[in-house]
């Protein structure tokens, strides 16, 4: 009897459990599992650029113009005066020789001067007119007698050699100002000064500073003239710019923005030069040049085109350089299903064991429809009032807008709506479980793009360390302080993120070519 009642239950329990199975089978059934969304369609991302711009001080100290002006600038100046006595000498001649000292280089509000002493000789020879020995016979007979004005007399047609010493100041003074020519305009203008100075020749003092002073100054400005026209006229600045301009002309590796991701490059288009007007203090002289440049990422290297700009533009003047570098970095939906997956595959909701009905995440995926995303779900659905814990497999679909947090540097998912068309696989046992579920994708659809920000960051330092030099006088330094996301967008198949990158840049020369 016993062994008959156990046949019994056991029997009741197989009908039991294929009654549950036919039940979930129709309740569940597998055609149902496979139903998919029909996506919106989404335009193919196109291809963008972003404006960066790198501004740098360059700071010239007044040491190195010394230095430079130093080895550059004549160290003499001769030159011969028309005979001014030539009552008094014949076959006169009057020349002097003037050699420079140091040179001492000073600044003030956009003035930049140069300064130096003068020191040299006055030499005059020639002989003793016979007019000049009569008129001096004539004076001294009329106060000492006879026989001494004979012998002044006698001076005539004596060689005479006299010499005198030469003292004085020269000044050049600068007002530099740049020209949308790619010019210096160098605004030059010079001081000058000679001490009080007399030689006495046949008796007759002669001035020395009248003498030479005019003749002198006209040389020094015969020779600032010429270094004017020169400076207006010289492209050296242009050459150099377009030097760096071509260097900047390029495309830099950044390596791979994901494990597993091909290489990338940064591709670099200056567009614009910016300028300002030299400023000058009693340290150096700052001039602050930039450019401006469209920079994207591309999945190769490229030889952009880059023609040079005709025109400097000026612009005002700013204390500190600056780095702002603007990039683009497209990341495949496959590496967001990586991540995506990673927050939610093995996930039991409801977590606290509540509900009739236990939904586990096997896997997810991401896809874009129109200016939504659809997290795609396949779930294993297990009752937990059932003693057999009966359950089956389905997907799941679920709608979500995805918005980007600037602050904490996160996309999150709002709107979050369990789709109803496809809720259908899990039939009305699912609806009980949609808030869990929707409130589970909704937290923990979080996608932290700081870890891509970061290998950004790092790509861009290398590729500015590339432009980061020393030697030769002249130190380069620029660096990233900060990178962040500021955008997103995305396609059928691609995540854009727009990322910003900010710093400083300084160019300090302490020596010039000479």
């Amino acid at each position: 009897m016993r062994f008959r009642t156990i046949l019994v239950g056991i029997a009741v329990l197989a009908m039991a459990f294929v009654g549950a199975t036919l039940a979930m089978q129709v309740l569940w059934p597998a055609a149902e599992s496979s139903r998919r969304v029909v996506l919106a369609d989404v335009p193919p991302l196109p291809a963008v650029s972003r404006t960066s711009t790198i501004v740098a001080p360059t700071v010239v100290t007044l040491g190195a113009i010394r230095e430079m002006l130093e080895t550059t600038a004549p160290r003499d100046l001769t030159g011969t005066s028309d005979n001014p006595v030539s009552k008094l000498l014949s076959n006169a001649e009057i020349g002097w020789t003037v050699n420079r000292g140091p040179l001492g280089v000073f600044g003030k509000p956009d003035v930049i001067g140069v300064s130096t002493v003068l020191t040299g000789t006055l030499r005059a020879t020639g002989q003793i007119s016979t007019q000049a020995a009569g008129s001096l016979r004539n004076a001294v007979t009329g106060l000492l007698g006879q026989d001494v004005g004979r012998n002044v007399e006698k001076l005539a047609g004596r060689t005479l050699d006299q010499r005198t010493d030469v003292r004085g100041n020269a000044a050049v003074v600068s007002q530099p100002v740049l020209t949308p020519a790619w010019r210096l305009e160098p605004n030059l203008t010079t001081q000058f000064s000679i001490a009080d100075a007399n030689i006495a020749i046949a008796g007759v003092r002669l001035n020395v500073s009248n003498e030479v002073r005019p003749l002198l100054e006209r040389q020094v400005n015969e020779q600032v003239a010429r270094l004017q026209a020169r400076l207006r006229n010289d492209p050296f600045l242009e050459h150099v710019a377009r030097r760096e301009w071509a260097k900047l002309c390029r495309s830099l590796a950044i390596g791979a923005a994901g494990s597993g991701m091909p290489n990338l490059w940064l591709e670099f288009r200056p567009k614009r030069a910016i300028a300002a007007q030299p400023r000058v203090d009693a340290e150096a002289v700052t001039l602050l040049v930039g450019v401006e440049a469209e920079t994207r990422i591309v999945p190769k290297e490229t030889k952009p085109e880059c023609p040079f700009p005709a025109t400097l533009e000026i612009v005002p003047q700013t204390e500190q350089g600056r780095v702002n570098i603007a990039v683009p970095i497209d990341v495949p939906f496959t590496e967001v299903n990586r991540l995506l997956e990673a927050q939610l595959a093995g996930k039991t909701f409801p977590d606290d064991n509540s509900g009739a009905l236990a939904v586990t995440v096997r896997r997810a995926s991401i896809a874009a429809s129109g200016d939504r995303l659809l997290i795609a779900l396949r779930v294993n659905a297990t009752t937990r009032k059932s003693w057999f814990g009966l359950g089956t497999e389905a997907n799941v679909y679920v709608w979500g807008r995805p918005v980007l947090y600037p602050k904490t540097q996160m996309l999150r998912l709002t709107d979050v709506k369990l789709d109803l068309e496809s809720e259908g696989v899990l039939g009305s046992a699912i609806r009980a479980a949609a808030p869990y579920l929707e409130s589970a994708v909704a937290e923990r659809t979080v996608i932290d793009l700081k870890p891509f920000a970061a290998n950004a960051r790092k790509s861009i330092e290398a590729a500015i360390a590339e432009f980061r030099t020393a030697g030769d006088g002249v130190r380069v330094d620029a660096s990233v302080a900060d990178l962040r996301v500021v955008d997103i967008a995305f396609d059928a198949t691609t995540l854009r993120i727009i990322a910003e990158a900010d710093g400083a840049a300084k160019v300090s020369v302490t020596s010039l070519p000479k």
